[in-house]
């Protein structure tokens, strides 16, 4: 099973995160930041991936606590649940439109955290959701998943549309990156030998 579940506790957060790469899109998403939680059920659904989520943070202060953390866990069960990557495809990109908005995501399964994040988004927040913790949530996971992530919202005019399609983008790019590689069974997919 490419499975994991991790737990983080500080001062800040109590973070439980728990991923089936080999699942069927369902979530249960308990974060207490609710578009956060939308957000993050378009990677399940869109990465076909079994995802659980409960957070506990200090949300009287704001979200960005929460939030990154959740992204530094979900990263770190990501690199548990794939595992030495043998076999794996490991790159994948994908384009996702909604209404007026498209976005691309292209994922290396590396070994070496980088995230290009490139999204101007029209307004500084979706409800109360602060939309520069978009960029942080992906900051901890890329950080913690040790997987390069380009990131490119193209156009937008809706700042809810946007982070959607950045989300959706970014679970299909994933789902094709830990995809079995019927031609490379047990292989580790580099010419190092190791990722």
């Amino acid at each position: 099973m490419r499975s994991a579940e991790v737990q983080r506790n500080t001062l800040e957060t109590r973070i439980r995160v728990k991923v089936d790469l080999d699942g069927s899109g369902k979530s249960r998403l308990a974060t207490g930041v609710g578009f956060f939680d939308h957000m993050l059920d378009q990677i399940a659904r869109h990465g076909m991936l079994d995802l659980e989520v409960e957070a506990q943070g200090d949300l009287h202060i704001d979200a960005h606590h929460t939030v990154e953390d959740v992204g530094i866990t979900f990263g770190q069960a990501l690199a548990q649940a794939w595992g030495d990557k043998k076999g794996l495809v490991r790159y994948g990109h994908a384009y996702v439109p909604l209404d007026e908005a498209l976005s691309r995501v292209v994922i290396d399964l590396s070994g070496r955290p980088g995230l290009t994040f490139n999204v101007d988004f029209v307004r500084g927040s979706v409800g109360e959701f602060d939309v520069d913790l978009v960029r942080e949530f992906f900051q901890g996971l890329v950080n913690h998943a040790n997987a390069t992530v380009h990131i490119d919202n193209l156009r937008g005019d809706n700042a809810h549309h946007q982070a959607e399609t950045v989300f959706k983008a970014f679970g299909r790019a994933l789902r094709m990156a830990v995809d079995a590689d019927p031609r490379a069974a047990g292989a580790i997919p580099s010419t190092k030998g190791s990722l």
